[in-house]
């Protein structure tokens, strides 16, 4: 594994938004609700920062991928707990904000060149797009199956919001995520050829093969529903396999390349 530098500056605002994300999580039992949202708040501006920092220092890779779709799930947190303050999962998604954080002061990534091609911001932004509005699906169908084995166990459940409102949450952004992905895919296409040398992204190899088979996998669960009503236990599993072939095909692809093979890659 090799570990690329990062500058102080990036350092100590990685650091920074970290504390502010894990420090409000452990000390929340001494801590009042408008001290607990300030910091909160802080940690998200941090972290906006720390994905800013890294896009104006030209560089991408797995752990920045991650980051910054934990930052777009944290966003979507915060605005429907404005429409839905009994959803209770904001320390779960600060930790792992936090260490999203961190993992890119380890791996900062690749240097990129954007500016090769005119399509390739397009490419990037719905790549990344698809990534959060998946993730966003994927808590909520965590949150989804938690409330479910507290009404089998006769207790309320834990977030007090409807679980006829979080399957409807969780599909939303599920036909979000596939309206993205599929654009994602069709730019690749289309653009392939204009996206440069180093930009060929329709090759069949690893991201393209599991960025496919992701799309299919969300395909069947979107047909699976209108069709044959999938919901429950049977719609969160689909889900979470398309989740995970969608992770390897970016993310995957890229740490075994960066971190195992300790290539470095333009993107």
């Amino acid at each position: 594994m090799i570990l690329e530098p990062v500058s102080t500056a990036s350092l100590w605002l990685g650091l920074a938004t970290a504390t502010a994300y894990i420090a409000p999580a452990l000390a929340a039992g001494r801590l009042g609700s408008a001290a607990i949202r300030g910091m909160l708040f802080a940690a998200w501006v941090l972290h906006a920062l720390s994905l800013i920092s890294g896009i104006m220092a030209h560089r991408f890779g797995f752990a920045p991928a991650l980051s910054m779709t934990a930052w777009l799930v944290l966003t979507v947190y915060g605005v429907e707990s404005r429409f839905y303050p009994q959803m209770r999962a904001r320390w779960a998604l600060a930790v792992l904000g936090g260490l999203a954080v961190l993992l890119t002061l380890l791996a900062p990534g690749s240097p990129t060149r954007m500016d090769e091609s005119p399509w390739l911001p397009l490419h990037w932004a719905l790549g990344i797009a698809s990534y959060g509005l998946f993730a966003a699906a994927v808590v909520h169908a965590w949150l989804l199956r938690r409330a479910e084995r507290q009404m089998r166990k006769a207790a309320q459940p834990p977030d007090g919001v409807p679980l006829l409102t979080l399957e409807r949450l969780t599909f939303r952004f599920v036909q979000a995520g596939f309206v993205m992905l599929t654009a994602t895919l069709l730019a690749g296409w289309l653009f392939g050829e204009s996206l440069g040398s180093t930009w060929n992204y329709w090759k069949w190899e690893h991201k393209t093969v599991f960025s496919v088979l992701a799309w299919l996998t969300f395909a069947a669960l979107l047909i699976g529903r209108k069709r044959f009503g999938w919901r429950g236990r049977v719609a969160v599993r689909v889900l979470y396999l398309g989740a995970l072939l969608l992770l390897m095909a970016y993310v995957g692809s890229r740490f075994v390349l960066e971190v195992v093979l300790g290539r470095t890659l333009p993107f």
